[in-house]
């Protein structure tokens, strides 16, 4: 067996003091009315507010989960990640997204990667009193596992079993110690409570209940007493849901204690906040299809998909593509500087590859496509044997920074003599496209399951239709490994191991272009505390530490 013994198994977070805060209630007729953060008052809820520990947060409508908050669904575990809140999780991850204990003491997988046994502590009691057991871990998993509600993929599990009342074994039907990531946002369910309406009325053992839910507006959640961590800082946490432009009106008229937003706020002021930039791993890049056009992608067993095109199937337009593009520019004049620089999907994590950066060289790109044979047309345009050099460009027209970054890339590739056309869709629309042609995606997670899926040959997001038995075997091989320090070189050959991989100077199969920051217009005197990188999308992960945060005058 090899160990993992987890650092710290009784203690999650540290916490830091604090002393002031405010929060709203929600008019059904407006979505918002009640008192600034200096104001007096009660939340929509019926316990009395204590105005030194709670806090009101305005995230984006799709924020709301649409099946409440049941982890067998999509709550914590869904597309965007994050802790669940209500629930405890098996393990969790510090901000150096290291694994963590928080119901898990102790950790260990047997040496053919099939097995993961978690020993759990014994003192957690779900709120309605009755005691959490390693059967309800189980019943969660096996549900996930062997469900159709879940976003969460867990089809590499067998079963998990309950070998006492404090410890559980799951059992894998290949290697793949990528669970632990899907394991901390996870949140258990209680067996013998969980049924229709869970969602709406979640029992669970984590360091926040629910108290309130009006469907379209606003939750509020309130600390657990019997928690069995450290006591919560913030006792209530109000989080409404609105557009951004709402989101803006609700800060600015101090009603709100901490509100997304987007860069093309960025240049505004609002008295009383500050606008605070949070670093991710949320990846702007775009796909560049590796096969020639007339192949057929089937997903779903039935649902076929036209794939390939006939200039970025070229691996030297898609070199010239990645070593042409100015990022820093984009992120300087498209994300007003509220970003950096991306190279992969996951830049700075523990498993990404210093091979994936690239160097901005126009004279260079220009060259790998004069010597490929693309000449420049009386229009500017390259061609080569009667393929003309261009292609359109997919991006999801309701995002004014994906728009953005479309047209500049568009621009940018002009100056090689690639003509890119913009298309602004719907997903539904972008997706009859997905394997055709290159689209701007947003991809991130704190988790390796991305760089395998982006880029293993069956994988779901295979957007290139790039196939490498080379590549396939050093992403097996990650996942096999018992420990998650032994994956990251697996992990990073898979990029480029000096003769094969994804990498620009590989087979170059994707263009990354920048990490966005996420924005938000934070109230003076609010302390969020160290947060970890945000993955994809504005939301959730924002209050992983929701526990942690304090006011000071």
């Amino acid at each position: 067996m090899n160990h993992a013994v987890l650092s710290r198994p009784i203690n999650r977070r540290t916490l830091v003091g604090g002393s002031l805060a405010s929060a709203i209630s929600l008019a059904a007729s407006t979505g918002l009315a009640g008192c600034s953060g200096s104001g007096s008052g009660d939340s929509a809820g019926s316990s009395p507010v204590d105005r030194d520990r709670s806090v009101t947060i305005a995230m984006n409508a799709g924020s709301e989960p649409a099946a409440g908050f049941d982890p067998l669904v999509a709550w914590g575990c869904g597309e965007h990640v994050h802790e669940p809140l209500i629930q405890s999780t098996l393990v969790t991850t510090n901000d150096k997204m290291e694994i963590v204990g928080d119901l898990a003491t102790d950790y260990y997988c047997s040496e053919d990667g099939l097995v993961w046994t978690f020993e759990l502590r014994d003192d957690v009691k779900f709120t309605d009193g009755e005691q959490l057991t390693a059967q309800d871990a189980a019943f969660t998993i096996n549900s996930v596992a062997h469900g159709d509600t879940s976003e969460a993929d867990l089809s590499m599990v067998d079963t998990a079993v309950a070998t006492g009342d404090h410890v559980l074994e799951v059992h894998l039907n290949k290697p793949y110690n990528a669970l632990l990531f899907t394991l901390a946002v996870l949140g258990i369910v209680p067996e013998h409570a969980y049924g229709e309406g869970y969602g709406s009325a979640p029992i669970g053992s984590g360091r926040y209940m629910l108290e309130q839910w009006d469907k379209g507006q606003q939750v509020i959640f309130t600390a657990n007493p019997e928690y069995y961590g450290d006591k919560p800082l913030m006792e209530r946490v109000v989080v409404v849901f609105m557009a951004e432009d709402a989101a803006f009106a609700a800060a600015k008229s101090g009603q709100v204690d901490i509100a997304f937003t987007y860069p093309t706020y960025s240049d505004q002021v609002i008295d009383g906040y500050e606008l605070a930039s949070y670093k991710t791993v949320d990846s702007r890049g775009i796909s560049l299809p590796a096969i020639a056009s007339g192949a057929t992608k089937v997903l779903q067993g039935d649902i076929a998909y036209n794939a390939g095109n006939d200039v970025t199937c070229d691996i030297a337009i898609r070199r010239a593509i990645n070593c042409g593009i100015d990022r820093s520019s984009m992120v300087e004049h498209v994300l007003n500087g509220y970003g950096h620089v991306a190279y992969s999907v996951g830049d700075g994590m523990p498993w990404s590859s210093d091979d994936m950066v690239v160097e901005y060289n126009l004279d260079r790109a220009k060259q790998l496509l004069d010597e490929a044979g693309w000449s420049e047309g009386s229009d500017g345009i390259r061609e080569r044997d009667g393929v003309r050099a261009a292609f359109d460009v997919w991006y999801s027209s309701d995002d004014s920074a994906r728009q953005a970054l479309a047209n500049e890339f568009c621009n940018q590739v002009l100056q090689l003599g690639i003509e890119a056309t913009p298309r602004g869709a719907s997903w539904d629309e972008i997706y009859l496209h997905q394997f055709e042609s290159p689209v701007l995606w947003g991809w991130g997670s704190n988790a390796p399951v991305e760089v395998y899926e982006l880029h293993y040959s069956t994988g779901w997001g295979n957007y290139p239709c790039y196939e490498s038995e080379t590549v396939d075997s050093y992403l097996d091989q990650a996942l096999a490994q018992t420990t998650l320090e032994q994956s990251y070189p697996y992990w990073k050959k898979a990029m480029w191991d000096g003769e094969e991989g994804v990498a620009p100077q590989g087979a170059s199969t994707w263009c990354w272009i920048a990490n966005v920051d996420h924005l938000y217009w934070k109230r003076e005197g609010l302390d969020v505390a160290k947060q970890k990188p945000h993955p994809h999308g504005h939301g959730w992960s924002l209050v992983n530490n929701v526990d942690t945060w304090s006011w000071s005058r």
